[in-house]
């Protein structure tokens, strides 16, 4: 059965020509991107706009254009932040129609738990991780509830497919913490297993072999930090970026640590990873469990440890889905086609 086509007319104010350009995007490219998204049609004159589409994506185009438009005022939006934009709406919509489904409707405190007020807007408060440099925003429910983890567990565990954003806003908390002094230096950690490749046939010495490694984690200290003070802090040691093999026998207080791509630690590096922890200090792993690139005989770490300490107090987990994407929209529709995918039911021979 089709769903109702329903048609959504509404103003945006105040009016502004330089923020109806800006939300509308060369020849109205942002738009398009918007109708392609959700599988609407939008028409506007001035700042007169229709969206016209099923009930829940028309509903949806509105909140995304409204959204769009308060950012118009201060932010020169790209299709990138569209983007953002199209998928934070649409996981704290999921998240409300969820809440609201699951709500107890004799009692109408569970129906209002979502309603604005000090509580909502502290949330919110507490969602946004600020360094010197850069503010960085969760967006969505799991990563909301990932960056509360990461602010109030000493181990946190953030599991699931690239591009939501795990090692990004691990590292920018991690910076946050050591603006605010919470804790003394930072310390980046990871396994060097390479997808395929050999460690040994790379160039150059240790260091330079294990750079490409932690590349990802470079690029985010320099977004949030910047280059020049990066280098300054790596020469004094208050951050340290290190191959997993490195941290046998050390004990590290007043440090937090991270540990990225743990889906290609053993148990035993697991193990000798989290027994690191010094006094003062806080440790988040990340890993995606799909994409493990240990010998098929190899226990991933990161799988067993999720059995070990799930019950643990003072341990949070958080665990993102392919929802979760907030790369380009191709990656997120990427991730869903392996997940459905039926790696058993394939047969080579067909398909020659």
């Amino acid at each position: 059965m089709n769903a109702a086509i329903e048609t959504r007319e509404f103003l945006l104010e105040p009016i502004d020509n330089r923020m109806l350009a800006n939300l509308c995007g060369q020849f109205d490219e942002h738009l398009r991107q918007i109708e392609k998204s959700l599988a609407v049609r939008i028409s506007n004159r001035g700042n007169h706009f229709r969206v016209v589409g099923p009930q829940q994506a028309a509903t949806l185009g509105e909140q995304v254009i409204h959204e769009l438009y308060d950012l118009a005022s201060h932010e020169n939006l790209d299709s990138r932040r569209v983007h953002m934009c199209l998928q934070e709406t649409a996981m704290n919509q999921s998240a409300m129609n969820h809440s609201n489904g699951s709500a107890d409707a004799d009692n109408p405190a569970s129906v209002n738990e979502q309603a604005p007020g000090h509580a909502g807007v502290q949330a919110e408060l507490d969602s946004v991780i600020a360094t010197r440099r850069v503010r960085i925003k969760a967006r969505g429910p799991s990563q909301k509830a990932y960056v509360a983890n990461l602010r109030n567990s000493d181990l946190s565990f953030g599991i699931g497919p690239a591009g939501t954003g795990k090692t990004y806003l691990a590292v920018a908390r991690a910076v946050e913490a050591l603006d605010r002094e919470e804790v003394r230096r930072i310390v980046l950690v990871r396994p060097a297993v390479e997808a395929g490749e050999r460690l040994g046939f790379l160039p150059g010495d240790m260091s330079q072999k294990v750079d490409p490694y932690l590349r990802p984690m470079y690029d985010a200290l320099y977004e949030m930090i910047g280059f020049d003070r990066v280098a300054r802090l790596i020469e004094k040691n208050i951050i340290e970026v290190a191959p997993l093999a490195f941290m046998r026998g050390r004990s590290l207080n007043e440090s937090f640590i991270i540990l990225d791509e743990a889906q290609n630690t053993t148990v035993e590096q697991m193990k000798m990873f989290l027994t690191r922890m010094g006094f003062g200090s806080r440790a988040v792993v990340t890993g995606d469990i799909t994409q493990i690139d240990l010998p098929r005989n190899q226990v991933s770490g990161l799988r067993h440890v999720l059995k070990v300490l799930r019950e643990v107090d003072g341990v949070s987990f958080s665990f993102f889905t392919s929802r979760d994407v907030v790369r380009h929209s191709l990656v997120q529709r990427i991730v869903e086609a392996y997940e459905g995918f039926d790696a058993d039911a394939w047969d080579p021979e067909i398909e020659q």
